[in-house]
């Protein structure tokens, strides 16, 4: 018999530590994995008996027993309540297509994958593989989508004696765990990511910007590194090249805003967590002042996918500029949150809907945001919208980290307004005036919308916002203002107002 326990902060917060203590204890060869994405079924146990798979969820130590006593010979699998079947099996899994998952959940996250690509890759010129991310129209998946190629050519034509990629692992925006996900389930994922951005750019130097909330991250990510080191993955002439690169990572001190990246760079060197004045690009000069490529860590963890399917491949895979995957996550008032690896295109109704299952609560729906604390609220006629950088600009929202809150009908949108306004003043950096005092003004006007309607109270929230979105040095202030004219677009009638 063997085990496969899954190991993420998830799973960890119910308790699968436990579950582990039992198995070990039991003397059954256990095998901690990473998370498939199915967070309601957290913990997951897979057992394998006489080349059959069996996976419960939702166990507990209390409840090993009765799983064990239900697996043959002695007992019936299906008898027990948290028997699910084979992990294949599951509709979740199955209407999905994973590139940059597609090991986390399979295999031990300290498993050593196979190297033939990494090392293949490192025989090839650099141009060609800036050519192919090219050809893949891959965009960064941290919320502007800016085409990657760009960045990689300008930082690969820029002279400079030390060049730097730069991973942005600070995830922040409230609904989003795919970074998450990724270092914890296969940190191997990122790194060789990295290396292959290393090289194709010249870039000798990696750091990994860790948010300091993810200790489950931070353990898995370190050994991995220290064991790609060993294997010369990591190092000096990484597999008998004559490229070099090493990596590092350094956790942060909490600041949400350090997830934009000339803040993160700031915070790199030692300094206060602040917005820098564009241009110059971090591109250009970016950390100490090199050439530094940044990125968060799903854009770099899908680049090892373009390379084993082919560029073109995945630029077949979406919609229009669109192309490839996007690991969505879904969470707030729905029944099935979780993980959701789909190419884009897919409308905003299948993962609420056929994915989420719709409110936990049993209420109806009534909104879902999309795109961290400061992206849109949508209404129930937007949910057919699909999800692509593109048609979600249209309806002024956008994809953002891929994070998606739902909300039933009793949620207060004039309180979400407010909110978004107060987040944005908590975590400002406070270098630009129309971010650090318009966020305060926001917050006190959503209130006078508590003593009644005034006409002026619109036009004073209007022109506020128009401000905010264009002199913010950066997007903290200058999207604050799309989850609040958002609201205020679609659910007037929580406003005092019939119209809007």
């Amino acid at each position: 018999m063997k085990a496969r326990l899954s190991d993420d902060s998830v799973a960890r917060a119910l308790d699968s530590k436990s579950v582990e203590v039992q198995l070990r204890h039991r003397e059954i060869n256990t095998e901690l994995v990473g998370s498939f994405g199915l967070h309601w079924m957290e913990p997951l146990l897979q057992i394998s008996l006489e080349n059959k798979e069996y996976t419960f969820s939702n166990v507990s130590d209390s409840k090993l027993a009765e799983v064990l006593q239900s697996l043959p010979p002695d007992g019936v699998p299906e008898s027990n309540s948290s028997f699910i079947g084979p992990i294949s099996g599951q509709k979740y899994l199955k209407n999905q297509q994973r590139l940059v998952f597609d090991r986390a959940g399979n295999v031990n996250p300290l498993a050593l994958p196979r190297s033939e690509t990494l090392e293949s890759i490192l025989s090839s010129e650099p141009e060609t593989l800036i050519d192919a991310i090219e050809t893949s129209g891959l965009r960064g998946r941290g919320g502007a989508g800016f085409p990657a190629h760009i960045k990689w050519r300008t930082v690969a034509d820029t002279q400079s004696d030390q060049k730097y990629v730069v991973c942005n692992a600070d995830e922040g925006d409230s609904g989003t765990f795919s970074d998450r996900m990724l270092m914890e389930g296969d940190p191997f994922k990122l790194i060789e990511g990295m290396v292959i951005a290393g090289y194709a750019t010249g870039s000798s130097r990696g750091l990994i910007y860790l948010r300091s909330e993810y200790p489950v991250a931070l353990e898995y990510l370190s050994e991995a590194i220290d064991i790609a080191y060993s294997n010369r993955w990591l190092g000096n002439e990484i597999f008998g090249s004559r490229f070099n690169f090493n990596l590092e990572i350094f956790v942060g001190a909490g600041a949400y805003i350090c997830g934009e990246e000339t803040s993160l760079l700031e915070s790199l060197e030692g300094k206060r967590g602040e917005i820098r004045y564009k241009p110059p690009v971090p591109a250009i000069a970016g950390l100490f002042g090199k050439p530094t490529l940044v990125h968060n860590v799903i854009t770099l963890a899908s680049i090892p996918g373009i390379f084993e399917i082919g560029a073109r491949e995945y630029a077949g895979l979406g919609v229009g500029p669109s192309t490839g995957t996007m690991p969505f996550q879904i969470s707030g008032n729905v029944k099935r949150g979780g993980l959701i690896e789909i190419p884009f295109g897919t409308p905003v109704r299948t993962l609420v809907e056929e994915f989420g299952e719709g409110t936990l609560s049993g209420r109806p729906f009534r909104t879902v945001q999309i795109g961290g604390p400061l992206g849109a609220y949508l209404s129930e006629k937007e949910l057919d919208t699909p999800l692509t950088y593109e048609h979600m600009e249209e309806i002024g929202a956008g994809v953002g980290h891929g994070g998606l809150v739902v909300f039933d009908d009793t949620v207060d949108l004039r309180e979400q307004a407010e909110y978004a306004f107060e987040f944005c003043e908590i975590e400002s950096c406070g270098k630009c005036t129309p971010c650090r005092i318009g966020s305060v003004r926001g917050k006190e006007t959503m209130r006078q919308f508590k003593d009644g309607v005034d006409i002026r109270t619109y036009q004073l929230v209007e022109d506020l916002c128009d401000v905010m979105e264009q002199a913010s040095l950066c997007q903290m202030g200058g999207m604050t203002p799309i989850p609040v004219r958002s609201a205020m677009k679609h659910f007037p009638e929580d406003f005092g107002r019939n119209g809007f």
